[in-house]
């Protein structure tokens, strides 16, 4: 063995990192919830809860859509994740050219028979159709976010609103599954999670507005500039949390989450671009942010089972 093969990370360790172990309960949680309470254990008009489904579904959502929504990533990115000092680790792998070809055909393999197993379920649970447009928009967005051709994480706006749909989009197919009765206090907490996703992704965007500038690469935040970028995702987080306060129990007070996120950007109110690399400080602390968040939302629902 020379010592370049030696060097080489374990095909299975790089699949691994590339899919993103710490943000996997990101997906797999709002599929969950949104399903349980969708099925009728808190939702007007669930169509029954089934156990395979959930099974199936958190999953599916769990491992194998973080690495395509990943593994793609960190494949097509490769060249410009080279010239980034974030790659590497807990934010962002970077993938030997040994493993791209396995990567993807990794994500092919462990995605297609989850995928076929849950437009059959979609067909047994009898809300085939929603759910399978829903299932269809979220690979889609996966796919779309970094595939050559497509690219939207390069089209400025478009990238933040297919961010957030890698997100809210398990959510909502968790919905669509279980076939609830919707109303205008369910459609406020997924407007509110997907203005959160739209934050969120902006405010990643900010700490790499230099980088992707000179590597000709587009974002929100490339074009408005990092100031700007920040204070839209500090909007956002606050009219996520406005738009909660007209969803039933309990979204009001789940609307508190949205404080922490909002105070981590503040800092970077004034951010100027020279100096939008400090942002990573802040981008660090949300990953960790998220648990907190979810914490305080799975003591919410919760609270609300035991009051249904």
């Amino acid at each position: 063995m020379n010592a370049s093969t030696a060097s080489r990370p374990s095909t299975l360790r790089a699949l691994f990192v590339s899919s993103r172990p710490i943000s996997w309960v990101n997906t797999a949680y709002p599929f969950g919830a949104a399903y349980l309470l969708g099925s009728g254990v808190g939702v007007e008009g669930g169509g029954g809860f089934s156990l395979v489904a959930f099974l199936v579904g958190v999953v599916y959502f769990l491992v194998p859509y973080n690495l395509a929504m990943y593994g793609i990533n960190d494949v097509f990115d490769y060249e410009s994740d080279l010239r980034n000092p974030r790659k590497g680790g807990v934010e962002g792998a970077l993938l030997d050219k040994s493993v791209h070809r396995t990567t993807l055909w990794a994500v092919v393999v462990t995605n297609v028979p989850f995928v076929v197993a849950l437009v059959v379920l979609g067909a047994v649970s009898g809300n085939g159709p929603w759910s399978w447009l829903v299932l269809a928009i979220s690979v889609f967005a996966v796919i779309a976010y970094s595939a050559p051709g497509l690219r939207f994480k390069e089209k400025p706006f478009l990238d933040s609103l297919t961010s957030s749909t890698h997100f809210v989009s398990p959510a909502i197919y968790g919905l669509a599954l279980a076939g609830p009765h919707w109303t205008g206090q369910l459609v406020a907490v997924c407007v509110a999670f997907f203005l959160w996703g739209v934050a969120s992704h902006a405010f990643g965007a900010v700490q790499d507005v230099l980088a992707d500038r000179a590597g000709g690469i587009g974002s929100v935040a490339t074009v408005i500039g990092a100031r700007a970028t920040v204070r839209l995702a500090f909007v956002a987080y606050l009219v996520a949390g406005v738009a909660l306060l007209f969803s039933a129990f309990p979204g009001p007070i789940a609307a508190v989450v949205v404080v922490p996120y909002a105070l981590n950007v503040l800092p970077w109110w004034n951010v100027s671009d020279d100096g939008a690399e400090s942002a990573n400080a802040g981008w660090k602390r949300f990953l960790w942010i998220n648990y907190l968040a979810g914490f305080i939302v799975t003591m919410a629902l919760i609270a609300y089972a035991f009051t249904h």
